[in-house]
């Protein structure tokens, strides 16, 4: 695989188990490819500077609510992070970086500010992939609260986030125990790339839109929508005999798939029985 230096630290990254995969550092390097001069080790200074002015506003009594309180007063009060909801899909919103320069991003960009800093401090915390909009909780037991990053740390109960959902798909929708599980850290990084793989589409900007699909191939390489989406945009920048062999393996997996026989057309057009 010929790897930019960045996709390599990347990838390197994400070669360890699950739970051993820093965040923050991955997050880090995603951003690198945008930004080749980046050094995520003043990133990583700067979190765990904020720590250490957090670590001294904790109240002596550790309760959950409390230290959350305490975080919230310092990242949003303090240190004026906020939801970019003006720019909500400025690629900006989803590089680690950007984010902790201009203090301004998205859920799951805040969401990892949030978690960095908490894990600094000793207080356990964990993703939520909520559809639609990210969320963290406490990883205590017997503790059913969420945190909404986005929105300067709001603390929320299940039944809102059943009420958000509602609103964010405009009908009644019932809560199920899917939609506020955990997240892996794999998981977590591929939600990061499908925000900008998606930002990058709509803005008709293929190369990039296809380096955040080959990151969450390197994460996740079963995925075969992915697969299916990396052979496409292949085809739509001129690199043929790599969208042939996608689309060819995406048709091994699925046959059946509802988009087959456009598919098969498509390799028919390169020349290649589907």
């Amino acid at each position: 695989m010929n790897f930019s230096s960045a996709r390599q630290y990347f990838y390197q990254e994400i070669q360890q188990s699950d739970e051993q995969i820093d965040l923050a550092k991955a997050a880090l390097y995603i951003a690198q490819e945008e930004y080749p001069k980046l050094d995520p080790e003043e990133y990583l200074n700067v979190l765990d500077t904020m720590a250490w002015e957090l670590q001294e506003r904790l109240p002596d009594s550790r309760y959950p609510l409390r230290i959350v309180q305490s975080i919230n007063q310092y990242l949003y009060q303090d240190l004026k992070f906020s939801g970019n909801k003006i720019d909500y899909y400025d690629p900006r919103n989803s590089f680690f970086n950007d984010v902790i320069d201009c203090r301004l991003g998205i859920p799951i960009t805040l969401a990892l500010v949030y978690l960095e800093v908490a894990r600094r401090i000793d207080f356990p915390m964990v993703g939520v992939g909520m559809p639609g909009h990210f969320l963290i909780r406490p990883d205590i037991p017997d503790i059913e609260i969420f945190v909404d990053a986005f929105n300067g740390g709001e603390i929320i109960f299940a039944q809102d986030c059943e009420e958000r959902l509602s609103q964010l798909y405009q009908q009644p929708v019932t809560l199920q125990p899917e939609f506020l599980a955990v997240v892996s850290n794999r998981q977590f990084l591929a939600r990061m790339l499908t925000n900008l793989k998606f930002i990058y589409l709509k803005q008709q900007e293929l190369e990039k839109t296809l380096a955040a699909v080959e990151r969450i191939l390197l994460l996740f390489p079963g995925l075969t929508l992915e697969l299916r989406d990396r052979g496409l945009i292949y085809y739509q920048l001129g690199y043929y005999p790599q969208a042939v062999d996608d689309l060819q393996n995406y048709l091994a997996k699925v046959p059946d798939a509802e988009d087959a026989s456009v598919i098969r057309r498509l390799l028919t057009e390169l020349g290649k029985d589907g």
